[in-house]
């Protein structure tokens, strides 16, 4: 019995244990303490790989320094790229404006030397007939009467210098042409005359010239013919049968 008084007096008495009242902490304090520790945590992390790196070498803060010093170059260097494109492509126009003009200068002076060497023909045969017994000849001529294909299959060009006779020098020669072709296509022999009926009025096929004309045109027969020869006929105006003719064969 007095042993169980002795105890109850150490757990009451004055020789009972001190007892801590605690008021409690709030739980939002309590998260921010732990993401304040996570923060810290993670900047003593990143210090440590920092460090690390450090020591071992490697400093971020250079090469990120580095990495911004590259992408400078490289915008500075597309930047010039650009300009140089500008340039090359503006040198290319005027490269391509130069080629361009040479080409047209050859061709006016190709055509200017088959001009003049027409004329120094035309020349020629104005002399010669001037000095020869054709000066006194009574009929129509026809001088350099030529057939040429074209470029484009089946077309043709024909190019032919006609001369009035000296007993009517001062008087207009008013007529028309015609051009009669002999052909063959699948084995079978054609003609053709131009103009055709539908074209028998074309000026390009009317004469009207004092003294000489240069008659010049194109006529086309069907691509798959073969032209073998071409006969030019003239023929004066109200007169049924033709003045002069002449023909050339295609080889």
């Amino acid at each position: 019995m007095a042993g169980r008084l002795g105890k109850l007096r150490q757990r009451f008495g004055i020789a009972a244990p001190r007892v801590a009242v605690r008021g409690q902490i709030p739980w939002y304090w309590r998260w921010l303490g732990i993401a304040l520790l996570l923060v810290a945590a993670m900047l003593l992390a990143a210090w440590i790989y920092d460090a690390g790196g450090r020591f071992a070498g490697f400093d971020r803060s250079e090469i990120t320094g580095q990495l911004g010093e590259t992408r400078r170059s490289l915008d500075a260097a597309r930047a010039e790229l650009e300009q140089l494109r500008g340039v090359a492509n503006a040198a290319d126009s005027r490269v391509s404006i130069e080629r361009t003009a040479q080409q047209k200068l050859a061709r006016q002076i190709r055509t200017l030397g088959q001009e003049n060497a027409r004329l120094r023909e035309e020349l020629a045969i104005f002399e010669n007939m001037l000095s020869s017994e054709a000066r006194s000849a009574q009929a129509l001529s026809i001088y350099r009467f030529k057939v040429e294909p074209e470029v484009l299959p089946g077309e043709y060009r024909y190019h032919l210098l006609l001369l009035t006779p000296t007993s009517r020098r001062g008087r207009d020669f008013q007529g028309r042409l015609e051009l009669v072709v002999s052909l063959t296509e699948g084995g079978r022999s054609a003609m053709m005359s131009f103009p055709e009926q539908a074209d028998a009025g074309a000026s390009a096929f009317r004469l009207a010239f004092k003294y000489f004309q240069r008659v010049e045109g194109t006529f086309r027969v069907s691509p798959k013919a073969k032209v073998e020869n071409v006969q030019v006929r003239v023929y004066e105006t109200g007169a049924p049968q033709p003045k002069a003719t002449h023909t050339v064969t295609l080889r």
